[in-house]
Formats: structure tokens, sequence, C-alpha cells
């Protein structure tokens, strides 16, 4: 969901304004926002995998973010700290057409955390208590176009007129499964594996790994190697990752950069990392250790990164996906 939101509807996850009581111990969804509006919205369910049939009187606008369960599911009640897997279909609320549709893809997963919490009050308790195989509605108000950035009077210019907010955005968003997270690893689990000889080796003291590089050759084309396979959910592309890693120069053996130097592992989203992680981890699972021997083309060029030179090596602790 933070991924389609993040392009269709910037902000969204940072709107806490619309009200609602406050969490029960056992909470049931809560509508908030102008809901009245929903009235005239009928689906027409067409399973799991294909988007419903959505009529509603238009055009639809709204002053602020309104969402509500408009058919209601017969499963059970999606409960705090949950993941709550779901499609979306996207909708211009002023002449119905299609913004986005992720019902063919795999679901979007939404972390009710308390991060969520916190920024998004509105889409928190609105999937909290709500029932699984339900459909919520979620109108969010036109955003002002990028005109509104021009240049105030007192820059010099002459005032322009106020930009005209775009059109409400409505989502119907269908609840198909809700589980408690995976949990976090401590360290990897898994099946010990044999890398083939020609590779930089790869030791542990105290769990710390330490990277060797004598007699490693330059890389051709990215290597990613298990060490250690782990046994959970495979990773994808658009995944973000819990690891601990260290990473050295092929050319010398310098270590760079080091997770466990710093006590801690770090999350990040796959898409947001150097080619060679991004190529190199999708398909693995949690639980593995991962030796990625790394060119630079795939890393960060002829230039580098700080202490981070020409091709690179890596040893990458996979301890969570979400």
């Amino acid at each position: 969901m933070r991924r389609l939101l993040a392009i269709l509807l910037p902000g969204l996850l940072l709107l806490t304004a619309c009200g609602g009581t406050a969490s029960q111990p056992e909470p049931s969804s809560q509508s908030a926002g102008e809901t009245a509006k929903f009235d005239s919205l009928k689906l027409t369910d067409n399973g799991d995998k294909k988007a419903p049939g959505v009529d509603f009187d238009k055009p639809l606008a709204v002053t602020q973010p309104t969402i509500k369960v408009v058919s209601e599911g017969k499963g059970d009640a999606v409960k705090a700290n949950q993941v709550a897997k779901i499609s979306i279909l996207a909708l211009n609320g002023t002449d119905g057409s299609q913004l986005e549709d992720t019902f063919p893809n795999e679901p979007e997963s939404l972390e009710l955390n308390d991060e969520l919490k916190t920024s998004s009050a509105v889409i928190y308790n609105a999937f909290v208590g709500a029932k699984v195989g339900s459909s919520l509605a979620l109108a969010v108000p036109g955003q002002q176009s990028a005109a509104s950035a021009s240049p105030s009077p007192s820059d010099g210019a002459s005032p322009s007129p106020s930009p005209e907010a775009g059109p409400t955005q409505l989502l119907i968003i269908k609840v198909l499964s809700a589980s408690d997270p995976a949990p976090v690893l401590d360290k990897p689990q898994g099946e010990t594996v044999t890398p083939p000889a020609g590779l930089p080796t790869v030791t542990e003291k105290d769990g710390v790994p330490e990277i060797n590089v004598a007699g490693a050759a330059a890389p051709t084309s990215l290597v990613s190697q298990d060490l250690i396979k782990g046994s959970g959910a495979t990773v994808k592309e658009s995944d973000t990752l819990t690891v601990n890693y260290v990473g050295v120069n092929l050319a010398d053996g310098t270590k760079f950069d080091s997770s466990f130097d710093r006590g801690q592992p770090a999350t990040f989203p796959l898409t947001g990392v150097i080619k060679g992680w991004t190529q190199g981890l999708a398909g693995k699972t949690v639980g593995s250790r991962v030796l990625l021997v790394i060119p630079k083309d795939l890393a960060y060029g002829d230039a580098g990164q700080g202490q981070a030179k020409g091709d690179l090596v890596f040893v990458v602790d996979i301890l969570g996906v979400k």
C-alpha cells in the first residue's frame, strides 16, 4: 500500500485530522470524514483477483479524508500489529475513470503497527477491527497543482490566480487476509552451503563474519552465493529488509561499512540500495547469509563512495522482510 499510495496520493499517510473515536480494547473499524458521500456507492464483487464493479453518484468530492467499510467480510477481525494483505482499485472521483488497479497483482502489505497509528490514525483505525473479506472506501481530497508554487509578490512577480484542486480520488480497498508479522531473527538460520573455489573466503568470530579477499579474482558479473540458506520467506525486489552486513573492497580487503560495528541491524527498502544488492538479494530467503561480489558498475562506479572503491564484497545476513 505504501508503494502505491506514495505514487498516487502523496502525503496521505501523514493525514491524522479525520477524527474517529479512541481505540477500544476490542476495536471495531472506525469510519471518519464525510461518510454520507458514500451512500450511493455500490460494489459488485468479482473475487480476490479482479477489481469489483463500482457505481457511485458523480462527481464525488470530499474536503477531508473519508473512510468507511462499505462491504463487510465474513472473516476474522483484523487485529492491531497484524499485517493485512490488500488489493486496491483507485478511481477519479469526478468521472469514475480508473487510476490504478492492483487486484491482478500480488497483494500489497499494510502493517498495522504503532508507526501507522501515529502517522495516520485515519487508516489505522479503519483497518483495525475490519473483517477479512471487507472492502473499505477511502476518498481523499484532490491536491493542488504544482502551479501553487508560483513566485509571491514579495519576489517581485505578479500574483497568479490560485490553482484549482485536482479531483477527489476514490480508493476501494479489499482486505484479503491478516496475519501476525514474521519475527525478525537475531542471526542467520538454515543449512550451511559450501561455496565454490575462487571466491573471497568468509569465517566467523564471535558471530561476526570476517572476509578474506586473498586470491579472489575480479568479478566479470555479479556473484550472489548462499553461505547459509535460510528457510524463511523469499525476498522480492519490492520488499523492505532487516539485515546485518559487512562490506570490504575486493582490491585490498579494506572494510568500509558494517552494521555489526554499529551494534544493530539495518532496515531499508531493497529498491533504495545499489544495484548489486537489489539484484543479488532478490530471490534469497529469510535466514540466509549471502556473499555478494559486486562489480563496480553495479556498486558506486569508478568514483566510488567514501572508502568504498571499485569492486565490492559484502556478507549479508537476511534477518527479516516486510
